[in-house]
């Protein structure tokens, strides 16, 4: 447990014009550079034995249009950034697409893929997400897989069942902890003011971590970091991020505000 260092992971979806997203960027720089000591001008690059003084990762996920800007606004901070999704080829005939080598060029660290939104609004099915969380791999960023009943499976009893189907189809089985995070969002929490109770939401990770073990063995799942998603806010953050096998959370519209998101990280343990 002591080395699943908690990861909070803002995903700003389809939110931000340059001038708003700028300035929500340059309020979590500013943030983080109070809290860890560093001057207003650091060096775009902390060197790595300068300790944060919250107990977790920080990572902002914008949109393409955003991300050069945003990987600006961040410097000098251990601020991540990453992308919200990425296509499993490297270059080609991809009208819209973005690949994960283009994210790495930018400075991304991380990409999110499997997102439910993406699963219903494009289709994608486990083995798309698994072939661009292996595209991540690739380009040698660190894959954020989500997975997530709807509400409909949830009052089925389905839960556990749709899970495991999801980590089965979409985790790589190269993958370990230090190149991909799986994030568990309820489909019927996401943006809907409605949250897992924190024993539900223990109960469908560690069921995750079970799958995991299976899938990649005790040593890889043990230490893989498992996120919470749906609704997450500064009044049930503590709680959520206080079970055993909940690592961080992927966090929606709350990471569209510099205080809210701030006070999630600063719940991690």
């Amino acid at each position: 447990m002591d080395q699943r260092r908690p990861l909070i992971a803002g995903n700003w979806k389809m939110n931000g014009l340059l001038a708003d997203g700028v300035a929500l960027a340059e309020g979590l720089a500013e943030l983080s550079r109070q809290h860890d000591g560093l001057p207003p001008d650091a060096a775009a690059e902390v060197p790595p034995d300068v300790p944060l003084a919250l107990p977790c990762d920080v990572l902002v996920c914008p949109p393409f249009t955003l991300i050069d800007r945003i990987v600006q606004a961040v410097a000098g901070t251990k601020i991540a950034v990453g992308g919200q999704d990425c296509h499993e080829k490297v270059s080609g005939a991809h009208t819209g697409d973005v690949a994960a080598e283009m994210l790495k060029d930018l400075g991304c660290r991380y990409v999110i893929v499997g997102h439910s939104e993406r699963r219903a609004d494009h289709l994608e099915t486990d083995h798309a997400v698994r072939v661009k969380a292996e595209a991540a791999l690739r380009a040698g960023l660190v894959a954020i897989i989500c997975v997530g009943e709807t509400e409909a499976e949830r009052d089925a009893g389905q839960t556990e069942a749709v899970v495991a189907r999801q980590i089965a189809g979409s985790v790589p089985p190269v993958a370990t902890p230090a190149t991909v995070v799986v994030a568990y969002e309820p489909v019927w929490a996401i943006g809907t003011g409605k949250t897992a109770t924190p024993e539900e939401a223990q109960a469908v990770h560690a069921r995750i971590r079970k799958e995991l073990d299976a899938l990649l063995g005790s040593a890889a799942a043990s230490g893989m970091r498992i996120l919470y998603g749906g609704s997450v806010k500064p009044g049930n953050a503590a709680e959520l991020l206080g079970q055993p096998d909940i690592d961080g959370a992927l966090v929606g519209g709350a990471s569209l505000k510099v205080e809210d998101f701030w006070a999630i990280a600063a719940a991690a343990k």
